[in-house]
């Protein structure tokens, strides 16, 4: 995936202050959204924290067959940017 300085012209979901079931929720739905807009990337805020949230949003998207790649963004290691299939 190339990386990209300029995510803020993607979509965007944060999810500082959700738990890890809340946060499960808020990624499928949020992928599921994307998919029918038809967004090829998208960004998840998640926060660093103790890593609970971003372990559960990546355990998410591993599964998703409709996410092609995701990682975690070279300059703010809170933030995974996400390819998905259009």
């Amino acid at each position: 995936m190339k990386t990209d300085i300029f995510l803020n012209r993607y979509p965007c979901i944060d999810l500082h202050g959700f738990d890890r079931d809340s946060a499960r929720v808020a990624v499928i739905d949020f992928v599921n959204e994307n998919l029918f807009l038809k967004n090829e990337m998208i960004v998840i805020i998640h926060g660093i924290g103790t890593g609970i949230v971003k372990r559960e949003v990546h355990n998410v998207l591993r599964v998703n067959k409709n996410v092609i790649e995701y990682k975690t963004d070279n300059f703010n290691p809170g933030v995974t940017v996400v390819r998905l299939k259009i």
